[in-house]
């Protein structure tokens, strides 16, 4: 299975992604910390179940601080999706968009004009 495929998944869930967005927010939430964010939406199996989808996509490191397990943010896995997807998507509308600005800059007839009318 392609890596890419698991943050897919993982960022597929509106859930997940605002875990995601606590975790930038406030990077090394414990578990408790996280269960509470979505205490009136969900059980803590519930939330325990989204962040073992994170953990496999390696989107949430868990890290032990004694008793407690405190969650960091890993946004590597998000930028090789960006760098692989959505970076070679962009690059080509980037380039049109920089055609059209020199296009609308300097018009051929504009260009056909000038050099006409300096003789």
């Amino acid at each position: 299975m392609d890596p890419h495929d698991a943050v897919f998944k993982a960022l597929a869930d509106p859930t997940r992604r605002e875990i995601l967005d606590l975790l930038f927010a406030q990077d090394g939430r414990s578990v408790g910390e996280l269960c509470e964010a979505f205490d009136d939406r969900m059980s803590r199996f519930g939330v325990m179940k989204h962040l073992s989808v994170l953990a496999e996509a390696d989107l949430v490191v868990a890290v032990k601080d004694g008793r407690t397990k405190r969650l960091h943010l890993n946004p590597v896995p998000i930028e090789q999706v960006a760098n692989r997807w959505i970076s070679k998507y962009a690059a080509r509308f980037t380039s049109a968009l920089v055609g059209l600005q020199e296009h609308l800059e300097h018009p051929p007839t504009a260009r056909g004009q000038s050099e006409g009318s300096a003789s």
